[in-house]
């Protein structure tokens, strides 16, 4: 058995989808054009909200820091895959791996704290809409915002950091980018820390999030019970609409996934592959097309610049 030390200074090889070898090339199409909507539609959010003004308020700032997140983690993710697939570019350096990791499961972790961040924004803006400036002010936006790039950076810098005191068995990856877990299961050391501390990031992200989340539209909902108006009702509802569609998109291919790793043992490796990589490029290519169609104001700033190119 070959035992690698100096994890810093070995390269690994990604294999890709094991048992889909021979489709690559075809499965780079799906995919090239997953990686072009992403492009195109988070670019378009960031630069509507960056050179319009009257868009310069505190959701549509938070929704500009969850499309950059977005970015950073596809662009982390699809260029590799697609050398991988295209030109057979397996390589990749072991100080490259663990970037990569760091920014791919970092900005998911960025992610989920920006939604919980926009479901107390969704909260002030249904229970407390006369102190909706005053609570949300520039200040508290980007302390949220900090609070959130924080929390990506202490709790994933760890992972490659425990990642290099290991020895590998060999340098094989049977993944198409490096993912935490593909790579502990490669080592021979003792992966208990490893494995601890990749379970306690998933309960801590995935657990605490979605329960702020949960009581902050609790919260909510309990306000629209009261409402007495319909038209009250149906706005509030609307308000809060395109949020919950993208907490959808965001945690249920990611739950699925989760789960189907850990208790889906008579699942073939490359659907898990298939739905790792789903879960983190699916959010991203439907956030900007949720919130297109949900919101309005994104709608109409759309259609301005439309027109202003064909007159």
């Amino acid at each position: 058995m070959l035992i690698f030390n100096h994890s810093n200074s070995v390269t690994f090889a990604l294999l890709g989808i094991p048992g889909l070898e021979s489709q690559h090339l075809w499965l780079s199409l799906p995919l090239s054009s997953m990686f072009l909507v992403i492009l195109i539609g988070n670019g378009a959010i960031l630069f509507l909200v960056a050179t319009e003004s009257t868009l310069h308020t505190p959701m549509y700032l938070l929704l500009a820091l969850l499309m950059m997140a977005d970015l950073i983690s596809t662009l982390a993710l699809v260029p590799k895959i697609l050398c991988l697939f295209w030109f057979n570019d397996k390589d990749i350096a072991a100080n490259g791996c663990f970037t990569q990791m760091f920014f791919i499961h970092g900005a998911s972790v960025v992610r989920s704290a920006l939604l919980v961040a926009m479901a107390f924004d969704r909260y002030v803006a249904v229970c407390e809409p006369l102190r909706y400036n005053t609570i949300l002010s520039p200040s508290l936006v980007g302390r949220l915002a900090l609070a959130a790039l924080a929390k990506g950076v202490i709790l994933i810098l760890p992972m490659p950091l425990l990642l290099q005191r290991l020895t590998f068995c060999h340098m094989v990856i049977p993944h198409t980018y490096c993912d935490h877990m593909a790579v502990v299961k490669i080592a021979c050391d003792h992966t208990r820390p490893n494995r601890v501390y990749g379970l306690f990031v998933i309960l801590l992200v995935v657990g605490l999030d979605l329960l702020l989340i949960g009581i902050s539209y609790a919260l909510i909902l309990q306000a629209v019970v009261h409402l007495k108006s319909r038209d009250a009702v149906y706005k509030a509802l609307n308000t809060c609409s395109a949020h919950l569609f993208v907490i959808l998109v965001t945690y249920v291919p990611a739950l699925f996934s989760s789960l189907t790793h850990r208790i889906g043992r008579n699942i073939p490796p490359h659907v898990h592959i298939l739905l790792a990589n789903l879960y983190l490029l699916l959010p991203s290519m439907l956030n900007p097309i949720i919130y297109g169609i949900k919101m309005k104001e994104i709608r109409d700033k759309v259609a301005k610049c439309l027109c202003r190119e064909t007159a």
